[in-house]
Formats: structure tokens, sequence, C-alpha cells
């Protein structure tokens, strides 16, 4: 018997759809709640029990403090016992920032800041010497030790290398009681009114004091004194001249070296930092690359002339103020504007690139007098430059950025840090040449590292060393082995981050933690499963409860306990159907069931389709990690890009072939990766992408208004007789603005009511009870119902009722082809499972008018879908190209790729190690190749 202690609890959930659920769920155990898509999952495991855990965390917290975090409703659940501290894992992409990376989001680089900056050796970069720093008790002693019975003066440097006339600054030094100056290595009297050449580059040292040195201690005393007033002018660095040799040492209480006298800052974790002014290099601002003008692209072809256009930027003469200065460089260099831009002297081309003033004068012969001419002018390459660093608006900086090149900073060399950083160095690596290792390069570096280390190195570091070890070796356990540190996190796939996070909560190895995750095989190609399912597991047996709310075979057959939610979707489900062990939820008889022991499986196509027999062909991409892969789409069909997290698939398909059908279907302005050529366009006449991105999820944004539809629906209402006699527009059927939506809760149905230390309480509006809109908006009916009455209804009710209306129609049976007839029209998209919600967005796209010649892009459709849901979807899919379409879908669920026409394999593995075609052909023939890791598993499916 399980101790009552041994559960978590749910008394009486009644969250969203959920029917009022009493649930035992084991902690310590590995439990997956699984279900349709739109059963309740996530209701029950985020919506109850982590909103439960969270509110509870931020009840402990004084009512001062709450205030300002503002207060956590309680979930709608009678009771709920036995919640350790909860942490959830979601499906929330990472951040787009271009500062932030993989480093930063793991936390390793963090360690590696806080490890050079107090671990490190400096090095100049001058000499490449070490470093050196002192104390003002050792600088005495190497002065006295060093310059014994020589005269010598003591120098606080004030300006080095820079240019100005200095007059202030030589009356300052003469107030302050100095007499003499040593300017560009000759020591001067301070005299009144004193300056130099200002164009000059200068050094500047006062002269603090001129002794012998000897050990008696008057001496001592002055020499003291003396080393105290040179360090505070001369910022914590003296200079020592003998006076006979005129030879010069430097010391500094700071990093400094030895012989030119360079340097640095006392190394903090800041320094390291390239999201830091004292971290970043100043030119780039810490981002690693620029964008600079291509002179090639402001000048396309040589031939042709100003005239006709050469400048693209400007396009063709016209009567306008850069014109008229373009003829005076041309009066002035002696051309005409249309000569071929080619045969145009140096000096003008530069002129006309960079821009100049100058002033000259020309005479006219036949007149007799001489004209003088002004050229200011700031030059095509300066101007466009400005534009894109300066400007605000973005599509001014878009059109800038068409004649610039992304360019790794040539101060930095694209590490991002400042020269000064770069110069610390562990075991003769700095900090940028780690964060570019990839993982199992890092992981090997700092395995023998210790070794290498002095005594006083080894004492601060081990801490630091140890973490980054458990870290990296995490980061291998989910398979992300290919990623280097400094890779940007926008360019990581959606697995790939979730992957990372999961990494970063398992990498601070927290015990009695009941963590949530929320789909984790999302984007995770079979192999990597199995890593996956691994680590879960060791996550369990460090003593934490892991809930997953997951759909994948393999992680239901290794759970210790599954919950399944249905028996439908909606308000259809709801209700626990079946819950136990895995070899227990077999046994029944509901829909997962079915799936898992095979009596239901989605079928394997008797017949697979040739295509039309035309093809789209992408020759020589190269952008990410891909090798110079050459492929060929055959049309008509349906196509799955397979392979290994990180192998290529999004970069081939998202990143080059969807941004250059885009550009040329409907002139889209995202650039492709490099490709040499695309051959085959002329056979497709439209491109629909399907991507990852979450649909807008506002209170105010629902079904109806994000799919389209409630637009036509008001353009009906508002053609009603009485709306017509009214004089009501469509605008009066909108709850979003003032007119016919209820003012007083302001088209919202509800009223909010602020409550202090309280959260917030929602109550029904009582001018419109709930229905959003005013009253004389409800009295316009169309076939006896109200604008409010058709936003209650589902999705299959609104398709009986707008039958006979094609164009509201056809959007609302796609919804319904996806699976997603129980949902009202008018539902909270807030309120829209992460499966609901890509499949609106599937419906959207797909109920768009397809021509029978249009290409479909799909990254993931099966995101968020039960195998029920999937069977759907792909019905509505196989319609589509049944009538000539051909759909490609980025895949890793074999359920899938099972029932496609034609596979691309990429691989053979991620990052750096992939971006190769492993094999292409029908499923049939691809479970031959005994490369492929998918020919693997996908050949398990197929027999």
């Amino acid at each position: 018997m399980i101790k009552n202690e041994d559960f978590i609890e749910v008394l009486g959930a009644r969250v969203h759809n959920l029917k009022d659920i009493d649930v035992r769920i084991p902690r310590e155990k590995l439990v997956v709640i699984t279900g349709l898509s739109g059963s309740g999952k996530s209701s029950l495991a985020f919506d109850t029990i982590y909103a439960e855990g969270q509110r509870r965390y931020i009840e402990t917290f004084s009512a001062y403090a709450r205030q300002f975090l503002g207060s956590l409703e309680r979930p709608d659940v009678d009771k709920i016992d036995g919640l350790s501290p909860v942490i959830a894992i979601e499906q929330k992409t990472t951040s787009k920032s271009p500062r932030s990376t993989v480093g930063t989001i793991t936390e390793i680089y963090d360690f590696l800041r806080l490890f050079y900056a107090r671990a490190s050796d400096a090095y100049s970069y001058n000499t490449g010497e070490k470093m050196v720093s002192y104390n003002d008790e050792q600088i005495k002693q190497l002065i006295i030790e060093e310059f014994k019975d020589k005269k010598v003066s003591v120098l606080a440097p004030v300006i080095r290398s820079r240019k100005g006339h200095y007059r202030e600054l030589f009356e300052q030094i003469a107030k302050q009681g100095f007499l003499k100056v040593r300017v560009d290595g000759e020591v001067l009297d301070l005299t009144k009114g004193m300056k130099i050449d200002r164009y000059k580059t200068h050094d500047i040292e006062i002269v603090v004091d001129r002794l012998k040195i000897s050990e008696d201690t008057e001496n001592d005393k002055r020499l003291s004194e003396t080393i105290v007033t040179a360090m505070y002018h001369g910022d914590d660095v003296l200079m020592v001249l003998d006076n006979e040799t005129n030879a010069v040492r430097y010391f500094s209480r700071s990093l400094m070296c030895p012989t030119s006298g360079v340097s640095y800052p006392n190394p903090e974790p800041n320094n390291f930092s390239f999201n830091s002014p004292k971290g970043m290099c100043p030119n780039c601002k810490g981002l690693g690359k620029l964008y600079e003008v291509n002179l090639d692209k402001i000048v396309p072809n040589k031939q042709l002339s100003i005239k006709q256009g050469a400048l693209a930027p400007h396009g063709p003469q016209k009567s306008n103020w850069v014109f008229k200065q373009l003829e005076l460089i041309a009066e002035r260099y002696n051309f005409k504007l249309s000569d071929p831009f080619e045969s145009i002297p140096e000096a003008a081309q530069q002129m006309i690139f960079y821009g100049g003033n100058e002033k000259f004068d020309i005479e006219s012969k036949t007149l007799g007098i001489t004209r003088n001419y002004k050229i200011d002018f700031e030059g095509v390459a300066t101007f466009l430059q400005n534009t894109y660093e300066a400007n605000e608006s973005k599509s001014l900086k878009r059109w800038a950025k068409e004649y610039m090149n992304k360019i790794a900073c040539p101060e930095c060399e694209g590490s991002r840090l400042r020269k000064e950083s770069l110069y610390f160095k562990v075991n003769g690596k700095n900090i940028a040449e780690l964060a570019h290792m990839d993982v199992v390069e890092l992981a090997a570096w700092f395995a023998t590292l210790e070794a290498k280390l002095s005594e006083t190195q080894r004492k601060i570091a081990s801490e630091i060393i140890k973490e980054v070890r458990s870290r990296l070796q995490f980061l291998v356990d989910v398979g992300l082995t290919y990623l280097a540190l400094d890779r940007s996190s926008k360019s990581l796939s959606g697995g790939e981050a979730q992957r990372i996070r999961l990494a970063t909560q398992i990498g601070s190895q927290l015990v009695g933690v009941l963590y949530i995750l929320d789909e984790p095989s999302i984007g995770l190609h079979q192999r990597d499963n199995e890593k996956l399912i691994h680590s879960l597991i060791q996550l369990r047996d460090i003593g934490n409860s892991v809930i997953v709310v997951e759909h994948d075979k393999d992680m239901i057959e290794h759970a210790d306990y599954v919950i399944d939610i249905g028996p439908a979707a909606g308000r259809h489900g709801g209700e626990i159907v079946s819950e136990g062990t895995p070899s227990e939820i077999k046994k029944q008889h509901t829909l997962t069931a079915d799936y898992l022991n095979g009596t239901k499986e989605i079928e394997i196509p008797k017949k697979r389709r040739e295509g039309n027999g035309k093809i789209l062909s992408l020759t020589g991409a190269t952008g990410n990690n891909l090798k110079n892969v050459s492929v060929s789409f055959p049309l008509g069909t349906m196509i799955g890009v397979t392979g290994v997290s990180g192998s290529g698939k999004s970069t081939l398909i998202n990143e080059t072939l969807y941004p250059i059908l885009n550009a040329h279907f409907f002139n889209g302005v995202k650039k492709p990766m490099p490709y040499k050529k695309i051959d085959g366009l002329k056979h497709i006449d439209k491109v629909i992408d399907i991507n990852q991105s979450p649909i807008g999820r506002t209170p105010r944004s629902n079904p109806a208004t994000y799919t389209g539809v409630f637009s036509e629906i008001r353009n009906l209402f508002a053609k009603v007789p009485e709306a017509m006699i009214r004089g009501y527009k469509p605008g009066r059927f909108s709850f979003n603005v003032a007119g016919g939506r209820c003012e007083t809760c302001k088209g919202g149905g509800l009223r909010v009511i602020e409550m202090n230390f309280l959260p917030d309480v929602y109550v029904e509006c009582e001018t419109c009870q709930g229905k959003r809109f005013n009253r004389e908006t409800l009295e316009i009916r169309y076939k006896g119902k109200s604008i409010h009455d058709v936003l209650e209804m589902t999705i299959n009710e609104a398709c009986a009722f707008f039958e006979p209306i094609p164009k509201i129609y056809r959007k609302l049976k796609t919804i319904k082809d996806v699976g997603l007839g129980y949902i009202t029209l008018g539902q909270q998209s807030t309120t829209l499972s992460g499966g609901e919600a890509q499949r609106i967005k599937l419906a959207t796209e797909l109920s768009k008018r397809d021509t029978g010649n249009t290409f479909y892009i799909l990254d993931e459709p099966t995101t968020g879908l039960h195998f029920e849901d999937i069977r759907v979807l792909l019905l509505v899919l196989n319609k589509l190209v049944d009538k000539g379409n051909t759909v490609v879908i980025i895949e890793h669920n074999l359920d899938v790729i099972k029932t496609v026409d034609y596979i691309i394999d990429i691989g053979p593995e991620g990052g750096k190690k992939g971006g190769e075609i492993m094999a292409l052909g029908t499923p049939e023939e691809l479970i031959k190749d005994k490369k492929s890791y998918t020919a693997r598993f996908l050949k398990k499916e197929l027999h």
C-alpha cells in the first residue's frame, strides 16, 4: 500500500474544460499525461498543478512585496495536497535577441567569465609579455634595488598618444605646484600660456620629484610620498626616468606590461561580458558582426553610365539635389554623366562614394568670366551607412541593408570582446576561443585542465571547473554535442531551445522538485529521444517528481504511471478515461490504448504517388552547416524532410527554399541563405509556409478573428436589411472598436475589479451580461441569431448555419476538417491548447484557395497532436496533394514519415557533422540505407 504522502492529490479540478476531476499522481515517478489535443492535459498539468505551486510560492512573500509581483489567481480546484516546489519547462521559443547565446542561456558562459576574472593570466597586447602588478611597498623596494645611488626623476603620465595643445592642462599642473613637465621625451619648465602643436600626437608626464636614490630613512620617506603623489596624478601608473641614460621604467598598481607600460584594469567578470560596456568590443558593441557598404552592390553594372542608373540606390538621372551635385563632380573631374561608370577617374569615384567638400573655379570661355562652384556631397556609401546606423525608420534601414554586407567586426574578429579581454589566458586559450569550441571539444579541454594549472589557480577554480563540467556533460546527454557556446540563440530550432533549458535545469541538480514538461520530444529525432527519456529518468532518480504532457509512444512506454484524459476534446473532454502503468493502460479500450496496442493505427498508403513528373530543383545550398547540398523536390507529392536535430533541415527548407519562393511570388524581403541556382519555379504558382511561431494570444483574439472569418460574418450582418436601415457598417459588429460594443466592459464581456493584495476578480459585465455588444447591436439578427449567438456557436454548428455562404463556409469547413469542430467561434485564444492553436493556424493557411500548383511547407505540424489528431490532419493534407499540390513536411514523427511519398533525409549527425543528403526516395527505398538513422527507426514501423 502506498502511503498518502507519496501522492500529489488533486481534488475537484474545474479549470477550463476539466469536469470536477479527482486524481492522485505518484511522487518521485515519471508520470505522463496524454490524451487528444484539447482534452485538458495542459489544463491539469500547467493551469492547475503548476499555477497552484507558483501561487503558493508568491504567497510566501510579504504583502508589501506581493503588490509589486501581482498576485496570482487561485486555480479553480478544491484542494491540492503533497505539492513540492514546481518548475515548468514550456515550449516557449528562446529569446530572439542577437545578444543571447547558448553560453548565456545555459549559464556556462557566466561561470567562464568568473573563472577568467579570478584565475587567468594577463599578457601584453604590445609585446606578448606576462603583465605584472605591484603594491606601493614593492614598487619602492624595486626602485631602490634598480636605481641605487642614481639620480632619477619620478614622473606621472597624464596624456598618452593624444592630439591637442593642452594649454589648460599645463595651467592646471602649474596651479598644483609642479614646476616641470616632460613632453615627448623632453623635460621643460612650465611657463605662463605654454602650449604645444595641436595636430601632433603627444605624451605628457608631470615631473613629480627629482632625487638621488639611497637607503637612508629620510630618503625612504620622501620616496614613499613621491610614489603616492605620482600614482594619484598618473592614474595608478608612474614612470622612473634615469637622468643619465634617459632610460624609463614603468610601475603600476594595476596589471601592466613591464616594457611598454600598457596597463589593464584589474579583471572583473564584467570585463569578459560582451553585453557590458566594460567588456564589449567598442566597434561592434558586442555583436561580433557589422554591416558594411558593398560598393559592388551600389554599382552592380560598371558599363552603365550614371545617367542610365549605374548608381543603384539613386536609379536613372532625375532633376534633384543629388544629381546636381554629381554634375558638379563631373565638371570638377572632367567627365560626363553619360560616360560608362568604369571610365570615371578614380578620384571622382572616391568622391561619389565617400563625399567631400571642395570649392573650385571654372573659366567660361564664351563669356570670358570665372564662375566658382562648391561641392558639398555626403557620398553615396556614407549616406547608406548613416541611414542604416542612425535612421529610426525600419523600411529605410531595410533599404540601406540591401547595399550592405554583414561582415565579422574587423576589430574583435567576431569575438565580440574588447582587445584587453582577449589577452587574459588560461592554458594558452582566451575566453572567446573556448566559446567557439563545440561542447565535445570544450568538455575534453576541461577534462585535462586541472593538471596544467598552478596551485593557486587550482584552488580558486576547482568549484567553477566542477560546475562547468557537469553542465557540459548534461548538454552531451541531451544530444546537443554539436553546439558551440557562442552560437546565437535565435538560430536554434524549437527542440534545441527546449532541451537547452532542460539541460540548464538538470544541471542545477535540485532535489525534491516537481518538474512539469510540455512535450519535450518536439523537434527530436527518435535517436535523441532515447537520450531525452534517459535524462528524465535521471532527474527522477535523484529524487524529483516529473510530469510530462506528451503524445510520444516511447515516452508513454517508459513512464512509471500514465494518466489518459478524454474521451474527446474541448467540452467533450476533461475527464480521466484511464490511469495506471503503461501495461495497464494498454489493456483498456480507450483511443490512446487502441493506438498503443496496435488495434488502431495510421494506415500506410497502399501505393506511393509518383507525382506529376515535374520537379523543383535547388542547387548548391551552403547556408549554416549545409555542405553544398543539391536536391530535387518531385512536385505533386507529399515530401518528408527528415534527419537528426541540428542536421540542417530548417536551414534547407525554411531559410533557403522558402525565402527564394516567397521573394519570387510575393516579393518577400527575407534573404535566403547562400545557394547557386533554382530551377522549376514555373511549375508552381504560390507558396504557403506554416511555421512554428505561436498565434497571437490575447484575450481579444479568437478563432473567428484569427482565421479572418469574423470579418466576413460582420460584413454579412451589415447587409441585413435592419442594419442597412439603421446605417450600421461592419465596424458596428466588432467588439474591439467603439460603436457597437458594450462601453462598460469595452467589449471584453468581463469587468476587472482590482483588489489590493489579492488577485484581481473578473466579474460578468452587468450592462451586457457578458455578451460584449450593446443592446442596439444585438437587435440585428441573421436567421434569428444575433452576433453574440454566432460567437457562441461551435465550429460544427456554424458550418451547418453558414453553409449557403461559400466565403464563410470554406474557412469554417477547414477548421472542422482539421478536427476542431468542438471549439466555439468566440473562444479566447489564450484558452486554446498548443495543438489547437497549431491547427487553427494550419486551417487559416489551408483555407486559402489552392491552385493545384501550390507549394505548402509545414514545419513539424504534429506539435501537440495525439495519434488520432495526426490521422485527421493527414487526411486533410492528402486531399491537398490529390488535387495536384505539393506538400513538404519537416518532421520527426514516424507516423507521418511512413505515409509520405518521398523522403529527403539529411545527416548524418547535427551541427558541423551534418548538412549532407543521406538518402532520397520512397520510405521503402530509404530503409535499405545502412548509414541513415531515420531508416533504422522507420524499418520497425513499416514491418
